[in-house]
């Protein structure tokens, strides 16, 4: 009922980091080709950080379906681990079977040998770690230890960090220099500017099926901006919710009302001056969108 009332083919503002709705923005743009860059020269080390919401693990996913076959990559989601057990999931990622037990300097000198062949073999191998911020220390001293891996010419291993600011925390530290300096890139998403707001709603909404002109009122998407503060991913909680208040109210726009209703029924919605704080509205707000997504249900046959 949601797609039909708004005539779209598909939901354009789900929070799954989907590279079908990559949209083009510059912050983006240079992200991805500073990492394509960087791993084709074989430059060994690069770290991304970005505020929560900027796009991290969307262009994580962009850069696992850009490298071609000349690369073969390990990736890990989940690094809050040990340095052991990192090692050991990088092993598995090459196509290895470790025996249990496996002491940790043989465990080491296996991936070398993989790793070396596939040097041999014309591959370039690279380690990829989401959520890097989560990484104990144990962790990034096991990680320096593996960027030490190479031949005369080249790194055998490179190394690509995605996480949040708590990662540059981390590595500001003065125990932690000598892996900082081995870091030969480093770049930082930036929430999307005012102007690139409307390009990211038309486009996702293009994508999602919908051809009829503009959905989101002047008025809503500067609201929408200032409370998102540019994110991404909170703009998109935010439009998801405020088309689900127009469902509600019968209405095949977004216009002010919806997008404050959207707003105020949002705990992580900020940067806007004039947000009511009354209790009684925020309240009377929630109820608002609770009762919309339960006739929504309730209409698709859920309740």
């Amino acid at each position: 009922m949601y797609l039909e009332h708004f005539k779209l083919k598909k939901p354009p503002f789900s929070l799954t980091p989907n590279t079908e709705f990559y949209c083009e923005l510059p912050t983006h743009n240079e992200a991805l080709n500073v990492l394509l860059l960087s791993l084709n020269q074989g430059e060994g080390f690069i770290k991304i950080v970005g505020e929560v919401g900027t796009g991290k693990t969307l262009i994580c996913r962009l850069l696992l379906n850009a490298l071609d076959d000349s690369f073969v990559t390990a990736y890990i989601p989940n690094p809050d681990q040990s340095g052991e057990s990192l090692r050991l999931s990088l092993a598995i990622e090459l196509g290895l079977k470790p025996e249990k037990n496996l002491p940790q300097h043989e465990l080491l000198e296996l991936i070398n040998l993989r790793l070396l062949e596939l040097f041999k073999a014309g591959k370039k191998t690279v380690l990829i770690i989401d959520e890097a911020q989560a990484l104990p220390e144990s962790c990034l001293e096991a990680i320096r230890l593996l960027t030490n891996l190479e031949t005369e010419e080249k790194k055998l291993l490179q190394v690509v960090l995605f996480g949040q600011h708590e990662l540059d925390y981390k590595l500001d530290q003065n125990h932690m220099r000598q892996l900082k300096q081995r870091i030969t890139f480093s770049y930082c998403l930036k929430p999307l500017a005012k102007e690139e707001l409307e390009i990211y709603i038309c486009h996702r909404l293009a994508k999602a099926g919908y051809t009829y002109g503009s959905m989101f009122s002047p008025s809503a998407k500067r609201y929408l901006f200032r409370a998102s503060g540019g994110l991404p991913r909170l703009l998109n909680v935010l439009c998801h919710k405020a088309l689900l208040v127009s469902y509600g109210r019968g209405i095949s726009t977004v216009d002010l009302k919806s997008a404050k209703r959207a707003i105020e029924d949002t705990e992580c919605a900020y940067n806007l001056k004039t947000r009511l704080n009354s209790p009684i509205v925020l309240g009377a707000i929630s109820c608002f969108v609770l009762a919309v997504i339960l006739t929504l249900y309730w209409k698709l046959g859920l309740l």
